[in-house]
């Protein structure tokens, strides 16, 4: 059998879960993993087809109104390959894809104004992703395994990207400082 993909393990998770249409899969993800793993519409119906050609889930025709709709479950082999991945001890794979790093490496030769400005959007966007996560659900005083776990972690790690940005900033601000300073002599001169 072919090794799950990243995807295929999204799938077979949300499918442990309960039945559910490749429609239902995306809104989950978009409330869930999408915070520290995305799955997007045209990953998550290709891995349906391929799941199932691999025995691993099956699809049972749901048409309404017309609409033709298909609603996935895992199979027992399905079950054995999500434990299997999740008994793994292989290492864990990590990946961050953020905009405001890419723009923050590029940045060498920006003004440190430009900077700054790169830095409060990204603040910004961890602080609102931070308020929507503690929105989703309360943490409770002794996580339990699963959801709560990464809720937590999801929570932490934005708390802190959020204050990264506010040392940062202050940081970039008395370089913009020291160099309108610099400047400003210069034009007196």
């Amino acid at each position: 059998m072919e090794p799950l993909t990243p995807t295929g393990r999204v799938v077979l998770g949300m499918l442990r879960m309960g039945k559910r249409t490749g429609y239902e899969i995306k809104q989950l993800v978009d409330v869930s993993t999408r915070f520290f793993w995305a799955a997007s519409y045209g990953q998550i119906y290709p891995e349906l087809k391929r799941l199932e050609a691999q025995g691993l889930v099956e699809g049972t025709p749901q048409p309404t109104g017309g609409r033709a709709r298909t609603e996935y479950s895992l199979t027992p082999a399905g079950r054995r390959a999500l434990d299997d991945w999740l008994a793994s001890p292989a290492e864990l794979g990590y990946e961050v894809r953020d905009e405001g790093l890419l723009k923050l490496f590029f940045s060498e030769d920006r003004d440190a104004g430009e900077v700054l400005d790169t830095v409060r959007a990204m603040r910004a966007k961890h602080e609102r992703t931070l308020a929507r996560l503690q929105e989703a659900h309360p943490t409770p005083e002794e996580p339990e395994p699963g959801p709560y776990l990464s809720l937590d972690y999801g929570l932490g790690l934005h708390q802190w990207v959020i204050d990264w940005c506010r040392r940062t900033e202050r940081r970039l601000e008395r370089v913009a400082s020291a160099g309108e300073a610099r400047a400003g002599g210069r034009r007196r001169a």
